[in-house]
């Protein structure tokens, strides 16, 4: 039997043309869930967005044989020169495209140009706690547990917590390995029970 083939993924930065396929990405119920979007989004409002995105902001799109089937913003989290240092990431994959390399090909694009460009010390995210697919991605990519949110969002008639994520740059001071399944032994107690959490909840 042959391996079926890994879908040819490109990143690229959003253009207008591409408000229809992120509307129909965040219309979908599993992608609308992770995020803070509401229902029935329209595309002249991500046209909107597209266009009036800040020069230092980037929202990047994964396209597979022409087909836009995920998007990710990474931005500057605050306008302080403080915090100048710090870049905010948020992610959407479409609902047919979930657990098919999409994320990782996002994430990895974000990290080159957060890390190599744009010099981000940290990134931040924040995450539903009952998410245990995108737990699961963003400990891939060194990202750690710093916090939970309780009651941070009302969604489907209830209100779920989230967990505050970060990550340092691997070469600062007191980067810590990526968590992976390789060296789940070496997972932070309180990712552990983060991600057991989130499963007893999704299976019930």
């Amino acid at each position: 039997m042959m391996a079926t083939r890994r879908p040819v993924i490109n990143i690229r930065r959003a253009e207008s043309r591409d408000a229809e396929a992120i509307q129909a990405t965040m219309a979908a119920p599993r992608a609308m869930a992770g995020t803070l979007q509401v229902p029935l989004p329209t595309a002249e409002m991500w046209r909107k967005r597209i266009a009036d995105i800040a020069p230092d902001d980037y929202l990047l799109v994964a396209e597979v044989a022409g087909e836009v089937v995920g998007n990710l913003g990474l931005h500057l989290t605050s306008k302080s020169p403080r915090r100048r240092h710090a870049g905010a990431i948020g992610m959407a994959v479409r609902d047919d495209w979930q657990r098919r390399g999409v994320g990782t090909a996002l994430m990895t694009a974000a990290i080159d140009i957060a890390d190599n460009w744009l010099n981000y010390r940290r990134l931040e995210l924040t995450v539903y706690a009952d998410n245990v697919a995108a737990l699961k991605l963003y400990g891939k990519f060194g990202f750690e547990l710093e916090g939970r949110h309780r009651d941070y969002a009302f969604r489907d008639g209830r209100y779920v917590d989230a967990y505050a994520m970060a990550r340092l740059r691997s070469a600062a001071p007191g980067w810590s390995e990526p968590l992976t399944t390789k060296n789940t032994k070496k997972r932070p107690e309180a990712h552990r029970r983060a991600t057991k959490t989130a499963r007893k909840r999704t299976s019930s």
